[in-house]
């Protein structure tokens, strides 16, 4: 199994940088490694990576040495475990909103003690040729990053209970969903939701917990600097930013 680069990073408190790619492309994934990234989010909830296509992603992430995160469409035991066994070394779990929620989030991806997650000797245990069983669940328990999303109103109301869930290594502030949860869709920005996205930071680097949340260079710059460790942008904002600035400069913006 190899080393989760990405989480040692964040475990030694260092922020990592990522980019989300929504569709199955492996050759975008060895640009982003290309470009220095830390790690990769593939995105089943919003795109259209399954299961059944995520294993190129995989390999293309193993061989250009960038950390593999799986956004999952559900906080769905069994579909996690279809994503970990191919490879990803991590998930990003949409929408939990509860202490319980949490909890099978983490017992979805780490093996007994931990865990419950289902055992077999598949290709993140080498096929059962390399190292023993409880050598590998132990490892696999250990490299395993577990991420949670905060983006419901109902998530901020138990916030000081989810966490307190072992297990979780970053609490992801997903400001999009938290707008629209507070009613007011498409106003990330509104005084209102920045309010409450600045107090569930708060919370959460108070009890010492790693904290993430999506944004573009400079809004990943300003939030590393507030202590902030997770953090990605997207493909889309790529090539908007380039796009724009390549048809001004040639006269046709």
């Amino acid at each position: 199994m190899h080393p989760n680069r990405m989480k040692a990073l964040i475990k030694s408190g260092k922020p990592a940088y990522g980019v989300s790619v929504m569709f199955p492309a492996p050759e975008l994934v060895e640009m982003v490694a290309g470009l220095g990234f830390d790690w990769v989010m593939l995105d089943g909830e919003h795109g259209s990576i399954t299961p059944d296509n995520v294993t190129p992603m995989v390999y293309a992430c193993e061989a250009r040495g960038i950390t593999p995160i799986v956004r999952p469409e559900r906080n769905d035991a069994a579909l996690i475990n279809r994503y970990l066994d191919r490879g990803a070394m991590g998930v990003q779990v949409p929408h939990v909103n509860s202490r319980a929620e949490a909890l099978t989030a983490v017992r979805a991806c780490r093996y007994w003690p931990d865990g419950e997650r289902g055992l077999a000797g598949g290709r993140m245990a080498d096929f059962g040729y390399g190292a023993s069983t409880s050598e590998y669940v132990k490892r696999s328990n250990d490299e395993v990053l577990v991420c949670v999303q905060i983006e419901d109103k109902e998530a901020v109301k138990d916030l000081d209970n989810i966490l307190t869930v072992k297990g979780v290594d970053i609490f992801f502030v997903g400001p999009t969903d938290l707008a629209q949860s507070l009613g007011h869709p498409g106003e990330n920005n509104h005084p209102d939701v920045q309010e409450v996205v600045t107090d569930v930071f708060r919370r959460i680097h108070a009890v010492g917990k790693a904290s993430g949340t999506p944004g573009n260079a400079e809004a990943c710059a300003k939030n590393a600097a507030n202590g902030v460790l997770y953090h990605y942008t997207h493909i889309p904002t790529f090539m908007s930013f380039y796009g724009k600035h390549f048809m001004k400069t040639v006269g046709r913006a």
